[in-house]
């Protein structure tokens, strides 16, 4: 099929978050005879993405941020027109008359706090030309916030968290999508109980493994506070995790304190150690691929994030079963032969990457991380949401089939031994992960490598974790209780 005739129609005044629209695009481009849809509000970096994609034409150039632009490219009018039919039917049922969202819609910050005046959290997410102005609004009005939004300059994040600082309030983000306060799931978060281990994160999935793995092993959580992943960086110092350290300290309910990141900056890290040795509680620090730290002796340094969820449960956690390990090894597999590893987990596949050094693999990844080794083995990780790979797509935890196409070649390709993947739970996440994931495997005739999983989840997520891991199974994946699990089964494998 050729690309055939790009289109766009403009909806003035209409607003859906990024999410819905991303979902509707999805939806859209699977229709016969569509080979690209773009549903964006019209905020100037969004059309840059449209003009870059050829979907930008004269109709909606002129259309501005309040406007949603739907742009569709198809092969003949008829393709084309029931797009547009479709496009119009998914947003219908999305909103009421007016583009307002059925039931209750504030139009201002002001009026949502005239009908919620104890209201004490405020999400922000709008594209990021906007994000910071909607943030400091929020935090001249006493609210906390998570800022959703990523795309938001630095001068701008370092701003906002020293007014949120000096106001004794969180300012979680930019980009921060994973948060469980009191309690409650926001963003991309898993069901998980109630406990007594606060976490403090500068990375979404790395939060949703600590948090599933402790509630699996009979733990619960406090708060799950995410601060950015841009905030343990020496341009912004820490600011907002120091803030969620001074917050889990005095909070009665927290015993022990995880804080799940990359790397941070060493000066960073010298200011969060001094701050944890003026604390009475236990810590648990897990900086993926970073070296010994020197910590305090209320501190404890965990290399994996299973490791860190283990300690924080006083080595509570089970060891990884060595049944994951038997059940690979007894699959045909080829040796000598390269892995990928293809993750919608940006610390997942981090995590990954550092057990694979430690085990002496080197490889290619889009998610360096210190003292990675010879990227000329063959083998890579590539972590699927990276901005290179979401630019005007869905998230592969909102849309699993960004992974259709790698995981195709990966299985198709004779060179390949191993693949791995994770396949996360949780609101916001993809109702079926494991299903599309096990169709993909399906599809593909011949022999194919092996394959191994894991599930970041619980019980009591939607997709239901025994429900996944159960279909993984059947399809003849590897599921392993970890995903460090899985990198070390990986790891086996391919040493043997």
């Amino acid at each position: 099929m050729s690309e055939g005739a790009a289109a766009t129609r403009t909806r003035a005044g209409f607003y859906l978050d990024s999410v819905a629209l991303m979902r509707i695009s999805r939806e859209v481009e699977g229709l016969a005879g569509v080979s690209a849809a773009s549903l964006m509000m019209a905020s100037p970096s969004n059309k840059e993405l449209l003009r870059d994609a050829g979907l930008l034409d004269a109709a909606s150039d002129g259309a501005g941020p309040n406007d949603l632009v739907i742009a569709i490219r198809a092969e003949g009018g008829d393709a084309l027109h029931a797009a547009f039919e479709a496009a119009e039917a998914a947003l219908a049922g999305r909103s009421g008359g007016g583009g307002q969202r059925q039931g209750w819609n504030p139009r201002s910050l002001e009026t949502a706090l005239r009908a919620l005046p104890a209201a004490n959290l405020a999400i922000v997410s709008v594209p990021g030309e906007f994000a910071a102005r909607e943030a400091r609004r929020a935090l001249e009005r006493g609210l906390n916030v998570m800022l959703f939004s990523d795309n938001v300059a630095i001068g701008d994040e370092v701003a906002l968290k020293a007014l949120a600082r000096e106001r004794g309030l969180l300012m979680m983000g930019p980009d921060c999508g994973t948060a469980i306060i009191a309690g409650a799931p926001i963003g991309f978060a898993n069901a998980v109980p109630r406990g007594d281990i606060g976490l403090i994160a500068a990375s979404g999935t790395g939060l949703q493994e600590v948090a599933c793995l402790i509630a699996r092993a009979g733990g619960g959580i406090s708060h799950g506070i995410g601060v950015g992943g841009r905030d343990l960086g020496a341009a912004v110092g820490g600011a907002m995790t120091l803030a969620a350290l001074d917050a889990l300290d005095c909070d009665p309910a927290t015993r022990r304190i995880v804080l799940i990141s990359k790397p941070p900056d060493p000066g960073t890290a010298r200011r969060i150690a001094a701050r944890i040795a003026d604390s009475d509680k236990r810590f648990t620090l897990c900086c993926i691929g970073m070296a010994k730290m020197d910590l305090p002796p209320n501190a404890a340094q965990a290399t994996t994030l299973r490791a860190a969820a283990e300690d924080a449960r006083a080595g509570a956690g089970a060891p990884e079963p060595a049944r994951t390990l038997r059940e690979a090894l007894g699959r045909p597999h080829r040796k000598g032969g390269a892995l990928r590893g293809l993750y919608s987990g940006g610390s997942l596949c981090a995590e990954a990457q550092a057990v694979l050094t430690d085990a002496g693999i080197g490889f290619a990844s889009n998610v360096p991380i210190p003292g990675a080794g010879d990227a000329r083995s063959g083998h890579s990780l590539i972590d699927l949401g990276a901005d290179e790979y979401t630019r005007g797509r869905p998230h592969p935890m909102i849309e699993p089939a960004v992974r259709d196409t790698p995981l195709a070649a990966a299985l198709a390709d004779p060179a390949v031994a191993v693949v791995l993947a994770d396949v996360v739970l949780g609101h916001g996440a993809h109702p079926d992960p494991a299903g599309r994931l096990a169709a993909v495997l399906a599809a593909h005739e011949g022999e194919a490598p092996v394959v191994i999983a894991s599930v970041c989840g619980t019980e009591a997520d939607p997709q239901i974790r025994s429900d996944q891991v159960a279909a993984l199974r059947e399809a003849g994946i590897v599921v392993a209780e970890s995903n460090a699990g899985a990198a070390e089964t990986a790891a086996a494998l391919l040493a043997g």
